[in-house]
């Protein structure tokens, strides 16, 4: 299950485990203009952990999901071609 919510400066996505336990914390994605953050609450720290994302690191992830192993360099094509 996953929510999203549109604030003044970001898109909120938020990442809920459904399932057989032991489920995961919810999972906190905040997208920016410039940068996506990725954010989820470990029980072990009691620390929200966070990761940043650029915007070519966010395509190259979504790219990378639905490629078969190796090493990729994406480039971006040029309007008209």
């Amino acid at each position: 299950m996953f929510s999203i919510e549109h604030e003044f400066d970001a898109t909120v996505i938020v990442l809920m485990d459904e399932g057989e336990p032991p489920l995961q914390e919810d999972v906190i994605i905040n997208s920016f203009a410039e940068c996506v953050t990725i954010e989820q609450y470990d029980p072990r720290t009691d620390t929200v952990q966070k990761i940043t994302l650029s915007a070519n690191q966010l395509r190259d992830l979504a790219a990378a999901l639905d490629l078969p192993e190796g090493i990729y360099q994406l480039r971006e094509t040029p309007p008209g071609k």
